[in-house]
């Protein structure tokens, strides 16, 4: 009986060594296992700040050259136009579509004569003031206008446009 008892307790305490070394040969691997889940999560985590962070810099940046482009839009409707004169838009085509059509006219005429490109001896041009009107503004301003639209029309007519 003591024999069978001795046995009883050997094989319970073997048993018990076996799951107390069983215990201790995973748990290490389960802490590491856990370290490095850990290290992966920690990880993902900053890679997630960092592409949040590159993605709020790249929004400021397409605010920043919006107000940039939205400025200079402003600034050239305000101020100017692709002449560089200014003005009002009226007194702007109402000078250009005078200054085209009378030198249209004078450019035909002198390729119909043989005469040379030289749309400065004409009348219309030095005078610029066909069409004009003092409400448009101001005259010098008109004659500038004219004098631009004139050249490109004498221009297309001397040229059989």
């Amino acid at each position: 009986m003591k024999l069978n008892m001795l046995k009883k307790r050997l094989g319970g305490v073997a048993l018990g060594l076996c799951l107390l070394g069983g215990i201790a040969m995973t748990s290490p691997n389960s802490v590491a296992q856990a370290q490095y889940q850990n290290r992966d999560w920690q990880q993902n985590r900053d890679w997630q700040r960092e592409q949040q962070r590159r993605q709020r810099e790249w929004e400021r940046e397409q605010r920043r050259r919006q107000r940039e482009n939205d400025r200079w839009d402003n600034r050239n409707d305000r101020y100017d136009d692709r002449y560089g004169y200014g003005g009002s838009s009226q007194l702007r085509q109402t000078a250009l579509n005078a200054g085209y059509n009378e030198g249209i006219k004078e450019g035909r005429k002198d390729r119909s004569r043989n005469e040379r490109f030289d749309y400065r001896d004409e009348e219309d041009f030095r005078n610029a003031n066909t069409d004009y009107s003092s409400r448009l503004g101001s005259r010098e301003l008109y004659a500038q206008y004219f004098r631009q639209g004139f050249v490109n029309g004498y221009t297309d007519g001397y040229r059989g446009y």
